[in-house]
């Protein structure tokens, strides 16, 4: 069972929690707001009005690049959305390790 009531998730249980919940037919989004793709991973541009369209119950996962901003901000996003799930990932695009999987 996928706790989606967490602030944060490390990578490794983005990409567990991800795997689980899109078997279920949620959608798990991994949100770039800095304008700097991960690579090795697909990512989404923040752009509210085109997110809003998103099926509600998905699962936005907003980045930064240490995680601090996309934390502070999650107030703003879960405000913004509430028909998503808003989540901030945990060391952002810094502590990404590309060569990780489930």
């Amino acid at each position: 069972m996928v706790d989606l009531s967490v602030d944060e998730w490390t990578q490794e249980e983005f990409l567990h929690n991800k795997q689980a919940l899109e078997s279920q037919g949620i959608k798990v989004l991994l949100i770039d707001t800095i304008l700097s793709p991960i690579d090795g991973i697909e990512t989404t541009l923040y752009a509210p009005p085109l997110l809003k369209n998103e099926p509600e119950g998905s699962v936005f996962v907003f980045y930064c690049d240490t995680g601090k901003s996309s934390k502070e901000r999650l107030k703003e996003f879960r405000a913004k959305f509430p028909n998503h799930v808003c989540i901030s990932l945990r060391g952002g695009r810094g502590y990404w390790r590309r060569n990780l999987r489930v």
